[in-house]
């Protein structure tokens, strides 16, 4: 019996077990309930779908998975031997990243066919749904009953393969989840192993022994190769060409810095376009042509016979730390420039010499270790031996990268002493220097090796990355914005530019500091699966499909309202208001509809959202009912239109123009040219009023004061002369001039009109008013003002007798009150005899 045949067999066995759920299980879209009392023809159904369930089925289905798969007893071997390897548990890191690597393409191929025949089982279920749902009753036509039956067995038949191909799916992810919780389990336990510590003395003697190993064994294999080479006479054809590598390997590594400087400063002082783009391409060249004369000094020792032919592990480890010290002085140099100009982080002239000339030195300590680890291994020296030869290196790497640290939290301060939100990153980031350059060290002295290279190394290169980083972010708000811009918020390209280098950089983070390029396929397979929210899968293919078509309808419904609001609407009788609520409308529904349309389009099955979406509207209903509120609101000013852009209304005692209405809002322009935001509740539920509904006329209302004694008739012929003279005012209805009252202290009237533009109120009244002071004036009329007369009833005590002979005076105490203060003091309520507050004139006159 084959796997296949015996994987079929165990579902068969499954589904015949199922019964009557087995359809339930693979459509959820017709479901029968099953009760006591089930009726004849749903049992004949019943076992109709269970015959579906027979061997000969299941091995048509598996021979449809087959034939889309031609290679699945390959896959059954895979497997198998996967499951023995994780089962014993010794098999070797290596052989587990192997096996990891193959189940891991098995699942992306399973995971495409876990679709088979997705558009056959759609329509099959299309057509299940359109017979509907069986009758409670369980009397139902024999024709469409027969119908179902053989619906259901055909469903039946073509799901199997792709049941069969998600089962295979999770199987070969189950696996691949084992495999990365053995290899996790060893990384840590290397990591957390102690190994023989470097200070211990009686490694001293085998380190030694080891190194002088590793040199003789360098330069016994040279001088061999050497001296073959001249007993054989083949090493004098390869010297010329020897001698060209060697000095083309001597200018380009002694002189090509310095001549793309010189080119750069060229660039840099010229007014030419771009000039910050021609710069930044030529200091590549300082990264291209070092690296070109390192392959040729390589080559040429090669052709010397110094260093094998072949690629040995020390010339991959010689060319590897040379190309290190290039970065370390190309990237130093860009991000600490010389001169006056402060580079990328702002640091002052001596600062950036300093941290330029540790990076530096650091990029030189990690290449001496880098060689230094392959000479030790090629003369197959221990772990130990090892770690005491490299231990000085490491100390003095890690004194480099502590001085580094503490360079960098020297950041810039801004005008009030304090470092800004870049200069705290680059104190946090010279404290992590420390903390790395303490750890690490005392790490390997204390025997954990493999945790210190894993802490000091990555740390290195994740400063190298930003390094990077920063390096092309200043390229780009170079091209964006000019050189001189100091001062103001930029272009947002230049920020999202730098918000996507910082995504990019993520992989190769992840990469540095030991995840694998399997654990990173790791990622991407699970994101390209989704995520579930309920029973739908959310795939990054459905919320592309649903940004794009989400987005499409949105400018789709943009450019027909932008068009309605500018050559449709203004063609019609409506009024602005009714085009502007008409425009908002439409914009509304459209984007729902857009909405609507990508979730259905998408796949997202929003069904699942039900209870959550009835228990977020009880928080809706108490936590945002005032936002609900302004929004029902606004939908029913847009609906109704008691007021409309351009109108000027007064409420909550503000009055304006209405200048835009929005969904929660609605923003008025007062006359000082102030923005004042109203909510729409308070517009829907409270007294507005509008002065312009319908048309632009209003009345106009002035209160006039004249003394009394004037001749009333008078007055009015003045007030209605300039009235009727104005051109604001309308002549039908005429202006009106009403004696009101008798005031305190004036005569009252009220000069009535309507104005033909009440948005001319202010400037109206100012005229009109000016020219009836001037007639006043003319005329001979007071205008008359409050007054107030008081009246004494014994003014003789405010003056009492004087005596005869004058006498001394005394002096008031320094703390009594005042002479003004004595007499008002002197004066009390029974003093006080009248008082007229009405304006006219006494006969007697006030004493």
């Amino acid at each position: 019996m084959t796997p296949r045949l015996g994987l079929g067999i165990a579902l068969a066995f499954w589904l015949a077990g199922q019964g009557a759920t087995a359809q339930v299980a693979l459509d959820g879209l017709v479901t029968a309930p099953a009760d006591a009392e089930t009726t004849a023809q749903q049992g004949e159904a019943e076992a109709a779908a269970a015959e579906v369930a027979d061997p000969e089925a299941l091995d048509a289905a598996e021979q449809a998975l087959a034939n889309a798969v031609p290679d699945l007893d390959d896959w059954q071997s895979r497997v198998a031997a996967a499951e023995a390897l994780l089962g014993t548990g010794t098999g070797s890191s290596l052989a587990l990243s192997r096996t990891r690597e193959t189940l891991f393409g098995w699942r992306e191929r399973f995971q495409a066919l876990g679709s088979l025949n997705a558009g056959r089982i759609a329509t099959v279920q299309g057509q299940i749904s359109a017979l509907g749902t069986p009758p409670e009753s369980g009397e139902e036509q024999p024709a469409i009953a027969e119908r179902r039956i053989v619906l259901n067995r055909q469903l039946d038949e073509i799901s199997a393969p792709a049941v069969l191909a998600r089962e295979a799916y999770a199987r070969a992810d189950g696996l691949i989840s084992e495999v990365d919780s053995q290899l996790r389990a060893r990384d840590t336990a290397r990591l957390t192993t102690r190994g023989p510590s470097p200070l211990n003395p009686s490694n001293w003697g085998e380190a030694l022994q080891s190194g002088h190993a590793a040199l003789n064994t360098v330069v016994a294999s040279a001088a061999a190769r050497i001296s073959s080479r001249f007993s054989s006479g083949s090493i004098w054809p390869g010297v010329p060409l020897s001698i060209m590598y060697l000095a083309v390997a001597i200018v380009l590594l002694a002189r090509s810095r310095s001549w793309v400087s010189l080119l750069q400063d060229r660039v840099e002082n010229s007014h030419a376009r771009g000039r910050a783009i021609w710069s930044f391409l030529l200091s590549l060249w300082q990264i291209v042509l070092p690296t070109l004369g390192l392959s040729a000094l390589i080559l040429g020792l090669r052709q010397l016979g110094v260093l094998a032919r072949s690629g040995d592990a020390l010339s991959q480890a010689i060319f590897g730390a040379g190309f290190i010290v290039i970065v370390a002085r190309w990237l130093n140099g860009q991000l600490f420039p010389q001169g006056e100009q402060g580079g990328p982080l702002g640091y002052p002239a001596d600062v950036r010499s300093k941290i330029r000339s540790s990076g530096v030195a650091l990029g030189i300590g990690l290449a001496a270790i880098l060689i230094v680890a392959a000479l030790m291994a090629n003369a197959g020296a221990s772990d130990a031996s090892t770690g005491v030869v490299t231990l000085p290196l490491q100390v003095l790497l890690a004194a480099i990268l502590f001085r580094l640290g503490y360079l960098l939290r020297h950041a810039p301060m801004d005008r009030a002493g304090k470092a800004g939100s870049s200069g705290r990153i680059r104190v946090s980031v010279g404290l992590l220097c420390i903390i790395v350059a303490i750890a690490s060290p005392l790490l390997a002295a204390a025997g954990f090796a493999a945790a210190s290279a894993s802490l000091f190394a990555p740390s290195v290169m994740t400063l190298a990355i930003f390094g990077v980083i920063i390096v092309l972010q200043k390229l780009v708000y170079d091209i964006y914005a000019p050189s001189s811009e100091t001062e103001g918020a930029g272009p947002l390209m230049p920020v999202v530019i730098g918000f996507g280098l910082f995504l990019l950089a993520v992989p190769v983070l992840s990469l540095v500091w030991g995840a694998s390029v399997t654990d990173l396929a790791e990622v991407v397979a699970q994101f390209r699966a989704g995520f579930q929210v309920g029973e739908t899968t959310i795939s990054p293919g459905d919320f592309l499909t649903f940004v794009l078509i989400f987005g499409g309808g949105y400018l789709l419904t943009q450019f027909v309202k932008r068009q309605l609001k500018t050559t449709v609407l203004p063609r019609t009788k409506m009024d602005l208001g009714g085009q502007n609520a008409v425009s908002a409308g439409v914009g509304y529904v459209g984007i729902f509809l857009a909405a609507l349309i990508a979730i259905t389009t998408a796949g997202i099955d929003l069904s699942s959202l039900a209870i959550v979406a009835g228990a977020l509207s009880v928080g809706i209903g108490f936590g945002l009912q005032t936002i609900v509120q302004n929004f029902v609101s606004g939908i029913i000013l847009l609906i109704e239109r008691p007021i409309g852009e351009g109108d000027m209304i007064e409420v909550n005692g503000n009055v304006g123009f209405v200048r835009n209405i929005s969904v929660r809002s609605t923003r008025i322009e007062t006359f000082d040219r102030t923005d004042v935001i109203i909510p729409n509740a308070d517009l829907v539920s409270g007294q507005v009023t509008n002065w312009t509904r319908g048309n632009l006329v209003g009345r106009l209302i002035l209160p006039i004061g004249v003394a009394y004694g004037t001749d009333v008739e008078k007055v009015r012929a003045i007030l209605l002369e300039i009235a009727e003279a104005h051109p604001m005012v309308i002549a039908d209805p005429g202006p009106q001039a009403l004696f009101a009252a008798f005031g305190a202290s004036s005569l009252d009237f009220e000069l009535r009109m309507i104005l033909r533009d009440v948005n001319w109120k202010v400037v109206t009244t100012d005229e009109i008013l000016r020219q009836i002071n001037a007639r006043f004036v003319a005329e001979g009329i007071e205008v008359p003002f409050a007054q107030t007369d008081i009246w004494l009833r014994n003014p003789e005590k405010l003056h009492p007798a004087q005596p005869s002979a004058p006498a001394k005076p005394v002096e008031a105490p320094s703390d009594g009150p005042s002479t003004a203060r004595e007499a008002s003091s002197m004066m009390d309520a029974s003093d006080l005899h009248d008082t007229d507050t009405d304006g006219d004139a006494d006969p007697d006159g006030p004493t």
